[in-house]
């Protein structure tokens, strides 16, 4: 990328050994407290799991879209999806066919954008009702499941506005069946609670979760990935990679094997995105990808503890704001919030730099190069990691101080776990992304 030079420049300054790396924090330490927190005792944490997603995995699995329909309750099917490559690469026709072969009345609902708008849910949900649809189908990847899910709970509560529930103005007690058929590893949205839209009235980009989110199936064949462009790929393996992260640090111990999960899930995605960004048309990469994409994001990988998701947060202002790519403004945004929150607790980024990277050494010293290879890594897929990689460019000092207030719900809210984020930790982690 042009940007990428001055990037490393302007960047905390990092110096590259064959030993390890060293990050000099300069003012950012000083204003980080060293004191050690106390830990929870590293003992099993209760917790309680719930992942109903019937899953078929496979080649043709799409095939199986009638049979999926009927088992779950489904009798009339809006099919949501995006902007034209499931009509174009024939899966839409198909589908549509496989409906009508088993008497089950369809309609298609297209349109769907990265970061999908809150008019078209609206509109969808409209159509939904008019159509007499009782299941909406997500064609695509997470925009295209996001916006089904959205239309869902529009189509089920037409008393109320769909913004409404977002805003937690209002609370969802109700929605139509959700089924997927899955077209891009990314989101895990195929198989979580959660659903994100961005308001374009308002430039806010908000999540809910809730467990009417979570889709009764999804049909995954790899097969359907491999006419991804590589942007797509990359922007989606930065997105599993942080639903894992966002999970894994935290300040809660216990629950070992929520932790090996974990970790085995970052290598596999580590390894299997070099050969999917290199081929796409790999189908065990892309087969890995898939799979880890939905146990990424459907409670698995963060049991016993309570989730992080600063980094998405943070993601999510810039994505509305600037309709920067979901995973794009993850992988502008997490070396610096990581750099800002180590000192917290070190010993967790050492982990980490050991059991995914086979970093070892000090903590101090792991620590800070677990961190920058993970950077080295997003750079290595081509991927923005501070605003002049990103189209943006650096902005003045006042967008960055306007990021940090929405993010914060104009000083209404803390964000994340594993430090409690302020407006002002906000700003530091947006000017230290602004480089």
């Amino acid at each position: 990328m042009t940007n990428r030079r001055r990037c490393d420049t302007i960047s905390p300054k990092i110096t590259r050994g064959r030993k390890a790396a060293h990050v000099e924090y300069g003012a950012l330490r000083q204003k980080q407290k060293t004191v050690k927190h106390e830990r929870e005792a590293k003992i099993m944490q209760s917790f309680t799991m719930y992942a109903p997603t019937e899953i078929v995995f496979g080649g043709g699995a799409e095939e199986q879209l009638a049979a999926m329909v009927r088992k779950h309750g489904g009798s009339r099917v809006m099919l949501v999806y995006g902007g034209g490559s499931v009509v174009k690469s024939g899966l839409l026709p198909k589908l549509e066919e496989l409906l009508s072969k088993e008497g089950i009345p369809s309609v298609a609902f297209g349109g769907v954008q990265p970061n999908p708008l809150l008019a078209l849910a609206r509109e969808g949900a409209v159509s939904a009702r008019e159509f007499g649809a009782d299941m909406i189908i997500g064609v695509g990847g997470g925009s295209a499941i996001d916006t089904a899910k959205a239309v869902a709970h529009g189509a089920a509560n037409p008393e109320a506005d769909i913004w409404q529930f977002w805003k937690a103005e209002r609370p969802l007690t109700k929605s139509l069946p959700v089924g997927v058929v899955l077209t891009i590893s990314a989101a895990g949205s195929e198989t979580s609670s959660s659903a994100v839209i961005t308001n374009q009235e308002t430039g806010e980009k908000r999540g809910i979760n809730t467990e009417f989110n979570r889709p009764r199936f999804a049909l995954m064949n790899p097969e359907l990935t491999f006419t991804l462009p590589k942007y797509q790929i990359t922007c989606g393996i930065v997105d599993i990679i942080m639903h894992t992260l966002d999970r894994y640090f935290t300040q809660t111990g216990g629950n070992e094997l929520t932790d090996e999960i974990a970790e085995a899930l970052l290598r596999v995605v580590i390894r299997n995105g070099r050969k999917a960004a290199s081929d796409p048309k790999d189908y065990g990469a892309m087969s890995e990808l898939m799979w880890c994409g939905s146990v990424s994001h459907n409670g698995t990988t963060g049991l016993g503890r309570p989730m992080d998701f600063s980094v998405h947060q943070l993601g999510h202002e810039l994505s509305g704001m600037f309709d920067i790519a979901h995973g794009a403004s993850l992988s502008t945004m997490w070396g610096s919030w990581a750099l800002y929150v180590c000192g917290e607790n070190p010993e967790r980024f050492a982990r980490y730099a050991d059991k995914v990277w086979g970093i070892t050494g000090d903590t101090e010293t792991a620590a800070l190069a677990g961190i920058e290879k993970t950077v080295e890594y997003f750079r290595e897929l081509d991927m923005p990691v501070c605003f002049s990689d990103s189209r943006i460019g650096v902005q003045p000092e006042a967008v960055a101080a306007e990021l940090a207030l929405r993010c914060s719900f104009h000083e209404k809210r803390l964000v994340g776990q594993f430090k409690k984020l302020d407006r002002n930790d906000l700003f530091s982690i947006y000017k230290l992304a602004n480089r």
